[in-house]
């Protein structure tokens, strides 16, 4: 019997230290992930920062991997989750202020089809857990509650999958990204560089 796969779709972010190559390392790890099929990298963006602003400009993208769905869809993304939080503890993510300065930030923005809202094992839960009893309780919401309103999410993930509208969405992420774009501006987010799979890192950067 064939297995159950579907499309993920991950956020990567990062303002600390050599963000690009940071963001370079956690699509190979990604793309490494034990029965994940690696199916298209977006552009490399420099953003301005949401939410907390007296800080670096951010780097983002995001990645589309197949993976394997399981029976429980939600049992799935659990331990995708859990595999992007590990990535995070390996870049030397380090417990901060919501939206602050992050040397690598992993979401998981669309699981397939599925809309998920379960609660988090220890292993998936954010790396501010252990000292904020908010982060402790957050739960994995798929599609990610704030994609649609953020820019630095959308246009990468219109790089990828401008058609797609996602499980709740009333709209296509193409057409989300140019109502934000409208709103924001274009230089919160400007493309800077793309993905050169040959060698695993960004190339073009400016």
């Amino acid at each position: 019997m064939t297995a159950y796969r579907v499309r993920a779709y991950i956020g990567l972010g990062a303002n600390v230290g050599d963000a690009e190559g940071t963001l370079a390392r956690a699509v190979r790890s990604l793309a490494g992930l034990p029965g994940a099929r690696l199916r298209g990298v977006s552009r490399l963006y420099a953003t301005d920062p949401v939410g907390v602003l007296d800080q670096a400009e951010f780097r983002n993208a995001v990645v589309t991997l197949e993976v394997i769905g399981g029976p429980d869809p939600a049992d799935a993304a659990l331990g995708l989750l859990a595999s992007l939080k590990g990535f995070e503890r390996t870049a030397g993510r380090r417990r901060g202020r919501r939206w602050g300065p992050r040397e690598l930030d992993l979401d998981l923005l669309v699981f397939g089809r599925h809309r998920i809202a379960v609660e988090r094992p220890p292993g998936a839960r954010s790396l501010d857990a252990s000292s904020d009893p908010a982060a402790a309780t957050r739960r994995l919401v798929v599609p990610h509650p704030l994609a649609g309103e953020r820019l630095f999410v959308l246009a990468p993930l219109a790089d990828l999958a401008p058609g797609l509208v996602p499980p709740g969405w009333s709209r296509t992420v193409e057409s989300a990204r140019r109502r934000r774009l409208e709103q924001e501006g274009p230089d919160a987010v400007r493309a800077i560089g793309h993905w050169d799979a040959a060698a695993g890192a960004w190339r073009g950067l400016r």
